[in-house]
């Protein structure tokens, strides 16, 4: 195994992760890791490693190591003619006692989760990848949000655990199919989505958007990043994944699930609903921009951003 540079949680950032992995691992490590979609393989060599959680006096107590990996580069599914790389960490490795910490640290650092991984962007000469959250805590309705908030009062508002349900796998390929039938997740099977909702940190859930007569409408899983108790300040609200019924476009279903879920944020007494990444230009993440105030995490540090409404 190639010796890597250990990198305290609450000092990581992927240039200090790419620095760690130029210096201590050869080609051939660092580009051998599966893509963070799928579990990654024990034999996958480490890229980078940081104990976590930090904050203990040394001696107190032995704390656990995290691993870092990365994946080969291949084609940007966002940027033509660019290529990308994904720092990923496997979280079912971290012990039960610091995990929801651990996590917590990670979001607040940019990555985000599919499965049991962790992951954030660490391409070369690239940085478009945004990682942006709404301030729940000072959340500014529009005359359009309100609109949709309104059309959409008859529904009501479940959370569940992460317990996958064949009604969800319906919407779910129903909305595939009607929105990203050309995308990786097109033909899951009901197991790959099980394993999608179920293979998930302990606190994940699943908020569900319901009909009057209790049909489902849309759906988002969604992950519990810290709160008062752990962390304060940058506690929230992760949108893992969200669908929706693709057949009742003047409903806004999916904008409606973000609006849901800054709603339930605040009820929490959350300040954030983190919404992954977003890229100046393009139609795909344009959305993210009708949420405000709407902060990135820029050169290390999350700070505001005025990006155009899409």
């Amino acid at each position: 195994m190639t010796e890597s540079t250990p990198i305290r949680s609450d000092q990581f950032d992927a240039a200090r992760a790419d620095e760690a992995v130029a210096a201590s691992a050869p080609a051939t490590a660092r580009e051998g890791a599966p893509a963070p979609q799928r579990q990654p393989s024990r034999a996958a060599a480490p890229a980078a490693i940081f104990p976590a959680p930090a904050g203990r006096a040394a001696g107190e107590s032995r704390q656990p190591t995290v691993l870092f990996h990365i994946t080969p580069l291949q084609a940007c599914p966002y940027l033509p003619e660019r290529m990308e790389r994904k720092l990923w960490t496997d979280l079912s490795a971290v012990p039960g006692a610091t995990a929801g910490e651990t996590f917590r640290r990670l979001s607040v650092q940019g990555f985000r989760r599919s499965h049991r991984v962790a992951y954030k962007p660490a391409c070369p000469s690239c940085n478009a990848c945004v990682p942006v959250r709404v301030r729940a805590d000072r959340f500014a309705w529009t005359r359009t949000l309100r609109r949709v908030r309104r059309d959409n009062a008859a529904l009501s508002v479940v959370e569940r655990p992460p317990v996958a349900t064949a009604e969800q796998y319906a919407l779910f390929s129903r909305y595939l199919d009607a929105r990203h039938h050309d995308g990786e997740m097109s033909g899951m099977a009901y197991d790959d989505y099980k394993h999608m909702v179920e293979d998930a940190p302990r606190d994940s859930g699943v908020l569900e958007l319901q009909a009057p007569d209790g049909s489902l409408r849309a759906a988002c899983l969604v992950d519990h990043v810290g709160g008062t108790g752990a962390g304060g300040s940058s506690g929230g609200l992760s949108a893992v994944y969200s669908f929706y019924d693709p057949d009742i476009p003047r409903l806004s279903l999916g904008t409606m699930v973000i609006l849901a879920l800054i709603e339930r944020a605040q009820a929490l007494a959350l300040p954030f609903v983190y919404l992954g990444y977003w890229i100046d230009g393009s139609e795909k993440m344009a959305y993210k921009a009708r949420f405000r105030p709407l902060e990135g995490l820029i050169d290390g540090r999350w700070q505001g951003i005025e990006p155009s409404s899409g």
